[in-house]
């Protein structure tokens, strides 16, 4: 449900985190934040969380639903061998940033791009661009996010109901593209349950580094039969309030004394976005079926370049539909549809330099068929097509028509009431035919297609009835996107000139993640190890050489110099660690206090070059307590992040941080109307913030200290 967006560059959660399986109806449960510290003690204080868990003897909470991860297990099953997490009710509402990525950063393994307050991608254990899978009610979210650093993903966080992460291999059902991970978010515009009599949310919120300003309202009404769903939603912001300058010490100093140094303020980092939908389906005991048409607006400057900016249009239209309780070879049937009309204009001075456009459907069927003995599972379908191009000035690629289908399976088999299995697999074809569209510097652009083939094995073991080990092991296969086979041109938001390999083949990797978990009423907790094996590696490289614009090989010191990157397969290796814990530490005459550890570390290596692999995230470690009694509530967090110095030769190191958020709420109810005001503390130290994952890390940090309030009604 809609609800007031924390302010861009929020750095932490002001709340305990959440537990491995989240705890959606207690006011109190909040999402681990950035956090970071050596292995040794990182790995020591997760371990000892656990003993502390299982010693707790906090008193049931009777509130406590534990939610289904739908887009990792498509059957339902609360026996979820990868690692998931949802975000929903009042954790996603004390998340919510400026753009999706700042609203999950600091999840276990969850970090984000960032090109500036409104714009933010999700990575996940170090990976990020087409490794990525993003998804809007199951199905694809087309944009070109993937394509740049400075092109927002069109799905703002105020209106989103939940958001669904899989981390890990199990992500495979949903291609190749998702082998670092999925996220779906869900927004109910097509609802799927019943609706009788008329509900809905009203919400606001004022105040962040960049004097966010924003709303949002959504209404949905029945007859039990028949539901209608409508909301929209708008945000203004201002220029990024930064601890003192913009460009690190080191930054300047290759500027020279000759160039300004923005100060206090981040310049051309303002924006504004907007938005509504309108939706409606019919419900029945056996299933639903409806319609729904959303449309998004954004204007944003680019932070990297203070004569751009960045507009934005996506229009989508939905259709979904399930059928249950069948008779027959299939129990159910589900149906997810989208096309999405996509494009945004890069204007320079006023004047339109590059548009690029993304239209296309993607479509899927899942069936879910009747049991074969033990084993139990779903059969789908899916299909899609897209045709992207970029127009103008900034053409990184040519006009490109994409297709793709594919079949995949997911099979569960439980042994006993200690162990159940699983098993995945799927197909994916993919047809890339490129049009050079008058552009000489794709006249040798040529058809290419692939064939990819991915599977996996998982299972949960329960040691006992509050300790379960859970293990998955997958190999996975990624078809080259089309501005890795086909680039050719410069790209001025990131500084070089790209160029793709058309010799590129699939992308393969061996992955595999153990964890062991803990719960018990309100206390949970998880440690997990991950590892990833690539043999070929899909990876941007600087060749050492420069180009201008027009394609031209000249000396670094020429105007117009940019440095050439290109598409290479390389053997890369990542694997790490990730942690989190929340213990009812008081919970007397009304009185809780949660205490909440969270972690997180990523080595990725680029085996033939033997440095790291660009953009990864540091180690991170979070502390927090979350205090509640009635209608009261408060909370505190630190978090570090330390500093990362293992990079490419042509990065630079980030330097860590501290920060110190707060909270406090009061709920209260007048009339019909349940309200919830409350007021944050965010960066109270005023850090200076850079973070590793950014291209802009050396010229754009994070926002500083501030406050922000916000009031939410629903009825």
């Amino acid at each position: 449900m809609p609800f007031a967006a924390a302010p861009a560059g929020t750095p932490v959660s002001l709340r305990a985190l959440d537990a491995p399986s989240l705890d959606v109806a207690s006011p109190k449960r909040f999402s681990p934040a950035r956090s970071s510290l050596a292995l040794t003690p990182l790995a020591l204080a997760c371990l000892l969380a656990l003993p502390q868990a299982a010693r707790a003897q906090a008193a049931p909470d009777t509130t406590t639903l534990s939610p289904v991860v739908i887009t990792a297990n498509p059957l339902g099953s609360e026996a979820l061998a990868s690692p998931s997490t949802i975000v929903q009710g009042l954790d996603l509402d004390l998340r919510r940033g400026s753009n999706l990525g700042e609203t999950l950063n600091g999840l276990p393994g969850v970090s984000t791009t960032t090109y500036g307050p409104m714009v933010g991608r999700p990575i996940i254990r170090g990976l990020d661009g087409d490794r990525i899978r993003l998804l809007n009610n199951g199905v694809g979210s087309l944009d070109a996010s993937s394509l740049s650093f400075d092109h927002a993903v069109p799905q703002d966080p105020l209106s989103t109901n939940r958001v669904e992460i899989l981390r890990g291999p199990a992500a495979l059902l949903y291609g190749g593209n998702a082998i670092g991970g999925v996220v779906n978010t869900i927004d109910n515009r097509i609802p799927t349950e019943p609706i009788d009599g008329i509900h809905g949310d009203v919400a606001g919120s004022y105040g962040g580094a960049n004097n966010d300003r924003n709303g949002a309202v959504q209404l949905e009404g029945g007859d039990g039969t028949f539901a209608i769903h409508a909301d929209a939603f708008s945000r203004k912001t201002g220029d990024l309030r930064i601890p003192g300058y913009a460009r690190t010490a080191q930054q300047r100093a290759i500027d020279g004394p000759d160039r300004d140094q923005p100060r206090g303020t981040l310049p051309n980092s303002d924006g504004q976005a907007s938005g509504g939908a309108l939706g409606m389906s019919w419900t029945g005991d056996r299933g639903y079926a409806g319609l729904s048409y959303s449309g998004y607006d954004s204007d944003y400057g680019s932070v990297a370049e203070p004569d751009v900016r960045i507009k934005m249009h996506q229009e989508r239209f939905g259709f979904a539909s399930e059928l249950r309780d069948l008779d027959g070879l299939f129990t159910s049937v589900k149906l997810n549809f989208a096309y999405t009309d996509y494009q945004h204009k890069e204007i320079d001075n006023g004047e339109v330099g590059t548009i690029f456009k993304n239209r296309g459907y993607e479509a899927r069927i899942e069936a879910r068929h009747a049991d074969i003995g033990p084993l139990h599972g779903v059969v789908g379908l899916q299909l899609g097509q897209t045709r992207f191009s970029a127009l103008g000035d900034e053409a990184l690629v040519p006009t490109t028509d994409t297709d793709s289908a594919a079949l995949f399976a997911l099979e569960e088999w439980k042994l006993n009431d200690r162990l159940t299995l699983s098993a995945g697999a799927r197909a994916d074809h993919t047809r890339l035919s490129p049009s050079a569209g008058g552009n000489e510097r794709f006249d040798g652009s040529s058809r290419s297609s692939f064939t990819a083939g991915s599977f996996s094995l998982g299972g949960i073991y329960k040691l006992s009835s509050v300790w379960s080990v859970a293990a998955n092991t997958a190999y996975t296969e990624r078809a080259p996107t089309f501005y890795e086979l086909y680039a050719n041109g410069p790209h001025e938001a990131t500084g070089q000139y790209l160029v793709g390999d058309q010799g590129l083949g699939k992308e393969r990797a061996w992955s595999g993640d153990l964890s062991l978990r803990y719960k018990q009423d309100a206390d949970k907790a998880s440690i997990g190890v991950f590892y990833s094996r690539f043999s070929n590696y899909l990876a941007e490289m600087n060749t050492g050489r420069y180009r201008n614009d027009d394609g031209d090989v000249v000396a670094a010191g020429d105007d117009g110099a940019l440095p050439e990157a290109r598409y290479q397969g390389v053997a890369a290796r990542l694997y790490g660690v990730e942690a989190e814990s929340s213990t009812r530490v008081l919970q007397r005459n009304g009185h809780k206090l949660d205490l909440g550890l969270s972690g997180d570390y990523t080595v990725a290596r680029n085996l033939d070059s033997g440095r790291s692999l660009p953009r990864i995230p540091p180690l991170r470690l979070r502390v927090a307590l979350d205090y509640g009694y009635g209608a009261y509530s408060a909370g505190v967090s630190v978090s570090k992040a330390f500093a990362q110095h293992s990079r490419p030769d042509n990065d630079t190191a980030t330097p860590g941080y501290y920060s110190l958020d707060a909270n406090a709420g009061y709920r209260f109810k007048v009339a019909a109307v349940q309200w919830q005001a409350y007021v944050r503390g965010i960066n109270l130290t005023n850090q200076t913030i850079r973070y590793a994952t950014s291209v802009l890390r050396d010229v754009a940090p994070e926002g500083g200290r501030a406050v922000m309030v916000g009031l939410r009604g629903s009825f």
